[in-house]
């Protein structure tokens, strides 16, 4: 019943800021608008004079402080003008591109620090945060990438990116996407000027689409499954991808990191299987000895590859295993500007095996399924035990408690392709003869930071990394230039810290 994967380690209020404001006319680039007194905090004032104008700031969080409470006098104002009374900072200027105002200090002309050279390429660097606009919190995994283009990245989880692109592409519009969001497109040129906080506004569904279409899921999932082939690359493609594998337990981390290439099949008849090739890797950890032995992931990378789950379907996407399942049509969102209807799926009552519960996001248009999010059914996460702990400890009691994955697929070139893969595997870890326990925690994800659809490569027998042991225990020559022009995730700042303070030397 279970295949592969099973052995796997409404809008909030308009601001009422809003009703305050009003422009003479409807251009801004000079022009004047009135205002009554209004208070509150700095993201709040300047959300206030988005929300009439439809104009969305752009700025450096460590430039503006979000939290400080401040007020705009009634009178009238240029937006520069306000933004300089609200943020209490006189030096601030602004510049205009489309709809977004770019917040800033004068920046001098020469080459700044983070741009690269590599091989006699010029690139640039591209920081920030997206932030849901109406409550101010992070969105993670956002995917952030040149529009038309298959480089890019993915937000951490507290929503900050790190973008590195040729300097070529420096007069591309940026693309910001997320599901339940609306698609946003940034110049580069904004952006370069250094961190910038992105909002972005959760898309507004009709009403009409939600209740009045009855759709049946079976028939869905039925349509998704037999457009595989034309919806998912039937090519061979190599795929440059970020990838990371963590361990905290009692307040330590143990990290593992790797720019690594993929070598995919496609869904084409085949012999071959997919292939992995290590190009950079570190590893840090301010873990104590004693405490790794419960520690370790095994077969990790396999997990990467596995969930492919167009590729590798688990027993909730094929025919037969769907009959363990209860599928619902929940709900409607939208990504990339384009509707995507979402079915929840747990297994039935009657079986008693440890299966998943979670939910699908399918493209109405073409039927691909573009994300998944699942776990083990916590009503039987005991039985999957067997299959998350490989060796258990002599010392140690190790309990799961939680392992959920997620999974998505970009859009480049006509077919879907993975976009990011992560697990989190939870567990207690009770020391034998003790009453209290300890949270462990291991994670796993890989983005996608590139896809090459051209001049595709298989990779010789001793260049392929084996994808079933214990990754972090690879040997590897580290390289002080460690990511060069590659595409990472960026640390969160628990981990920031320790890389900051770790003697890679």
């Amino acid at each position: 019943m279970k295949k592969q994967l099973t052995r796997l380690v409404m809008l909030t209020a308009i601001s009422l800021f809003a009703a305050s404001i009003s422009f003479a006319q409807s251009g801004i680039d000079g022009e004047k608008f009135r205002t009554r007194q209004i208070r509150g905090s700095t993201y709040d004032l300047l959300n206030s004079i988005s929300t009439k104008t439809g104009l969305m700031f752009i700025y450096d969080s460590k430039l503006i402080d979000n939290k400080r409470r401040s007020k705009l006098d009634a009178g009238e104002y240029t937006i520069e003008e306000a933004v300089k009374s609200i943020t209490g900072n006189s030096q601030l200027k602004i510049k205009r591109d489309g709809n977004h105002i770019l917040v800033f200090k004068d920046m001098a002309p020469e080459k700044r620090p983070e741009d690269i050279l590599y091989n006699g390429e010029r690139f640039i660097q591209i920081e920030g945060r997206v932030t849901d606009r109406h409550s101010g919190e992070p969105i993670m995994f956002v995917t952030v990438n040149p529009e038309g283009c298959s480089i890019g990245t993915i937000t951490n989880q507290e929503g900050q990116f790190r973008l590195t692109i040729p300097d070529s592409l420096s007069e591309r519009a940026i693309s910001f996407s997320s599901m339940g969001y609306e698609k946003r497109k940034i110049s580069a040129s904004l952006l370069t000027q250094g961190g910038a906080t992105i909002e972005m506004m959760q898309s507004v569904i009709p009403l009409q689409e939600v209740i009045i279409k009855v759709i049946d899921p079976a028939t869905v999932l039925s349509e998704a499954l037999r457009r595989r082939s034309a919806n998912y690359s039937p090519s061979p493609i190599n795929i440059t991808g970020f990838f990371r594998e963590g361990t905290e337990f009692k307040g330590n981390l143990s990290l593992s990191e790797a720019v690594i290439k993929i070598y995919k099949t496609g869904f084409s008849p085949t012999l071959t299987t997919d292939q992995v090739k290590l190009l950079k890797m570190r590893k840090i950890t301010n873990m104590d000895g004693r405490d790794t032995i419960v520690a370790k992931l095994r077969s990790s990378l396999n997990a990467v590859l596995l969930l492919d789950i167009m590729k590798h379907p688990p027993d909730f996407l094929e025919r037969v295993g769907m009959n363990y399942y209860n599928f619902t049509h929940t709900g409607v969102t939208e990504i990339d500007e384009r509707r995507v209807y979402i079915f929840s799926f747990v297994q039935r009552d009657e079986i008693v095996e440890a299966l998943f519960k979670g939910d699908l996001y399918i493209d109405a248009e073409n039927s691909a399924l573009v994300k998944a999010v699942f776990e083990v059914n916590p009503n039987h996460i005991r039985k999957f035990s067997d299959n998350l702990i490989v060796k258990r400890s002599k010392t140690h009691e190790v309990i799961p408690v939680k392992a959920s994955y997620e999974v998505s697929y970009k859009q480049f070139r006509g077919y879907y392709h993975i976009s990011h893969v992560r697990g989190d595997l939870n567990f207690k870890i009770r020391k034998k003869g003790r009453l209290f326990t300890s949270p462990l925690h291991l994670w796993f994800e890989m983005a996608n930071c590139r896809t090459d659809t051209e001049n595709v490569e298989r990779f010789l027998s001793d260049e392929r990394l084996s994808t079933r042991d214990i990754f972090s225990d690879v040997q590897f020559t580290y390289d002080p230039n460690f990511w060069e022009h590659f595409n990472i995730i960026i640390p969160e700042k628990k981990i920031e810290e320790i890389i900051r303070e770790y003697n890679f030397r």
